[in-house]
């Protein structure tokens, strides 16, 4: 009798089971690359600077603050109304004098035919007309006006009327008048300019001010924008989440580029408004293709000014943690933007030649806005603009590293203000 059956048969398989092995590197998907990494944080900072009700709400509402100005300027420009002068059939000799007048003078005013003394002077009562000559004679001219004459149309038409007792005279003494007033037109005073002044030198000068203006107002906006922005990841933890993932200078580029961005289109956005109607109303007496060339200018210089004071704004933000403390970090480069801004208008319109501009156009944190109204007024040789260019370009690579530094050695941190010295220092 046998009991070995049981060793006999074979012993049951088993699946194993159990967590399946890593992937190997090969199989594990790549890191994204910088220029990955720096267009997704930029598209960030893009699209919620866009959905801010700010933003929606400030851009339209300075487009039409530009277009109101602008409208009124034009306005303003062209609110010396022409003054209108009838005379009758038999006075066209005293019309055509007081035509010339007129043009000699740079006056805007114009003559015009009435059939007779009666209509003269209803046109006169309705408006129609700011003053008629109703009869001429040897002791001058008699004048109707509803009620009174202006200096200038009244200086004009005394001329007129001791211009034609002057060829009475001379006709009674046997000359002619025509004679006689052709070489007194031919005579006067022949002026030899030693430095011909620009006939749109004012023109300029404003736009240069203008210029100043607006790069201005764009880099005291968007400059903060970026500390606060900063903070705001700080203080809601976001920051760490992102630094999973990126690297710090990754993230303090792309926010800079972002903002840089929002606030480039906006400038672009009103130069294209305001050029355009600036020319067309005559406000801007510039040729287009200087205006052009000014805008161009400052769109760079707002780019290279952005990039200076935005990286000193994301370092300088990133040492603190709260809000209510931005203003006490940022306030020195605020000052710096604001002291040039200051120069620059109430220097440039008396004395665009100064030798302060000249440096502080050069100077890489003044140049951003001294060197695009120098520009604008036509007063910036091409050698100082290419060295303002190149120390600011240089600057800002210096910039880069520094203030990246900064950010890497602070953004993680939160609590009180930290010292420039610790965020140096602790990478």
């Amino acid at each position: 009798m046998s009991g070995a059956t049981g060793l006999d048969t074979d012993p049951p398989t088993t699946t194993p089971t159990g967590p399946p092995a890593p992937a190997t590197g090969q199989d594990a998907p790549p890191p994204p690359t910088t220029r990955r990494v720096l267009w997704l944080v930029l598209s960030r900072e893009v699209s919620t600077r866009l959905r801010s009700k700010a933003f929606k709400i400030m851009t339209p509402l300075f487009v039409v603050a530009l277009v109101l100005g602008i409208g009124a300027a034009s306005l303003f420009a062209g609110g010396t109304s022409t003054s209108t002068v009838g005379f009758l059939p038999a006075d066209a000799t005293a019309a055509a004098a007081l035509d010339a007048a007129a043009d000699g003078a740079g006056v805007d005013l114009r003559t015009v035919t009435v059939p007779d003394p009666a209509d003269a002077r209803a046109q006169v009562q309705d408006g129609d007309l700011d003053a008629a000559v109703v009869a001429t004679g040897a002791d001058g001219l008699q004048v109707v006006v509803r009620e009174e004459l202006d200096d200038v149309t009244g200086a004009l038409l005394t001329a007129v009327a001791r211009g034609q007792a002057l060829d009475a005279q001379i006709t009674a003494l046997g000359g002619d008048p025509a004679q006689v007033q052709a070489a007194m037109g031919a005579a006067g005073v022949h002026v030899e300019a030693l430095d011909p002044a620009d006939p749109r030198h004012g023109a300029r000068i404003a736009l240069g001010v203008i210029t100043g203006i607006l790069l201005y107002i764009s880099l005291l906006i968007f400059g903060p924008t970026v500390a606060q922005g900063v903070v705001e990841e700080k203080s809601s933890r976001v920051v760490e989440l992102l630094l999973a993932t990126v690297k710090p200078w990754q993230l303090m580029a792309g926010k800079v580029l972002g903002i840089g961005l929002v606030g480039l289109s906006q400038l672009v956005l009103y130069a294209a408004v305001a050029v355009p109607m600036a020319l067309g109303t005559g406000v801007l007496d510039l040729p287009t293709s200087v205006a052009l060339g000014s805008v161009t200018w400052s769109l760079l210089w707002f780019l290279l000014g952005f990039a200076l004071y935005a990286l000193l704004f994301a370092a300088t933000g990133a040492l603190v943690s709260r809000q209510e403390d931005v203003a006490g970090v940022t306030t020195p480069i605020i000052m710096m933007i604001i002291i040039p801004y200051v120069v620059g208008v109430s220097v440039l319109p008396s004395d665009p030649d100064s030798g302060l501009l000249d440096v502080l156009s050069v100077v890489p944190l003044s140049a951003p806005l001294i060197m695009p109204m120098l520009i604008a007024a036509g007063t910036a040789p091409g050698w100082q603009i290419a060295l303002a260019v190149a120390l600011a370009a240089a600057t800002i690579a210096a910039l880069v590293r520094l203030t990246g530094r900064i950010y890497a050695g602070a953004v993680k941190r939160t609590g009180s203000r930290i010292r420039l010295t610790d965020a140096l220092r602790n990478r």
